[in-house]
């Protein structure tokens, strides 16, 4: 079974290319989603967690995004702490899915393919990427935030060009190609590969 990664900038549009490869079929793993599943249901994790950034970091059980949010988003040291506490779980998380998978190929979707490490054993890496200006204007809708918000988080991933460059192959979300056809040309370009694999 082929191991496909998909990544792509904040408001680049990679949950809607990963809706249409499910769409077609092929089983989705949202390496963020299930990230934010395992701080609320890990009890060691959510242990580690408070004792790095404090008691406030969960009401009642339940992850303080926002709280937690205000902190790593605007310091770079506290967002690599949360970092190497969550993504080793979260890699993990997503090994112990594929193996249950039976499709021709699975989709690991990931902000932080690159960043994190957790593009490791995958067989291609698709980017999607999509004009800054688009980028940010799609977030600031999404999650009603300022301008300066998105541009500091912008600002904690890899360079959209390097980015683009460490993938294997690029769609295009600018709103002006379709993304479709690009996503059928690459499902069909991941079911022969793993077709000759099986041989």
């Amino acid at each position: 079974m082929l191991k496909i990664g998909i990544t792509g900038g904040i408001g680049s549009g990679k949950s809607t290319v990963a809706k249409v490869f499910q769409t077609l079929g092929i089983p989705v793993f949202n390496a963020d989603a299930a990230a934010k599943t395992i701080m609320n249901e890990d009890e060691s994790l959510k242990e580690k967690i408070i004792q790095t950034f404090g008691e406030e970091t969960y009401i009642n059980g339940e992850l303080n995004r926002k709280y937690l949010a205000d902190i790593v988003f605007n310091n770079s040291f506290e967002l690599e702490k949360l970092n190497a506490l969550v993504h080793p779980a979260a890699i993990n998380a997503a090994m112990v899915w594929a193996a249950k998978q039976t499709s021709a190929y699975v989709i690991k979707e990931a902000a932080l393919l690159f960043e994190a490490g957790s593009g490791l054993g995958l067989d291609f890496i698709v980017g999607v990427t999509a004009p800054n200006a688009l980028r940010i204007k799609r977030v600031m809708h999404r999650e009603a935030i300022t301008r300066e918000e998105v541009l500091a988080r912008m600002d904690k991933q890899i360079d959209e060009k390097i980015k683009m460059m460490l993938c294997d192959f690029v769609i295009v979300n600018d709103e002006q190609q379709m993304v479709i056809p690009q996503v059928l040309q690459l499902h069909q370009h991941f079911l022969e590969v793993a077709a000759k694999r099986e041989v």
